[in-house]
Formats: C-alpha cells, structure tokens, sequence
C-alpha cells in the first residue's frame, strides 16, 4: 500500500504496512530497525501512540475516519513517551523522521491510502 498527499501529489510513504489486530497495533514500530525512507505504517484502529520500546524516532500523522489530518507530530524521539489521545482521529501513519517536513501538511488535507 501508498500513502499521498493529495494537495501536492506527494508520497509520504511507498511502502505502508497495515496493522489492524491488537497485537500489531500494540506492538507497532516496537523493537524494529529504524523505517527506511519511503516506508511507513499505518495503525488503525489507533487515536494515540506510545514510544516506549522505539529504536528511532518516527513522524506520526493522525487521520480521521475518511483518511484527513487531524495532527502531526514530527521527529518524535524513540523513548519520548506517549502522545494520549487526538479527538477525531482514526488512526495513525507513522513515517521516517523528517517525511513530513517539506508537505506543509495542515489540518483536514487529504491523504489517499491505496
């Protein structure tokens, strides 16, 4: 699967894995080697993440049900802690540091998962 930014086309990730059962959604990015550019995941069900456990850190995007920004976190760092909750989000993208610095994503934009 893709992840694109659809006001500029962009990628944000080439190579998105889904996770959907609570164990994947629990253990997430835990353990694993840094994501390399172009590779992401996407968590859904998710409204919040923790980053106990994380080798590197990550950029996290939270999505509402039809796939649109509700907030993005950039570079949280590997152990950082926990981001509680995002009212309205459905689930989260999370990408290699820095992927989402050069899209000025905003609020409600648009990312199309295919």
């Amino acid at each position: 699967m893709r992840a694109v930014h659809e006001r500029t086309g962009k990628a944000l990730a080439d190579e998105l894995e889904v996770e959907r059962s609570l164990i994947g959604r629990t253990a997430g990015l835990m353990f694993r080697p840094p994501l390399e550019p172009g590779q992401g995941m996407w968590i859904t069900p998710c409204n919040g993440i923790h980053m106990m456990f994380m080798n590197s850190a990550i950029d996290a995007v939270f999505l509402d049900g039809k796939e649109r920004v509700r907030k993005v976190y950039p570079k949280l760092p590997a152990w950082w802690g926990v981001v509680w909750f995002v009212w309205g989000a459905a689930s989260v993208l999370e990408l290699p540091p820095g992927s989402t610095s050069e899209l000025g994503l905003e609020k409600g934009d648009q990312i199309t998962i295919m």
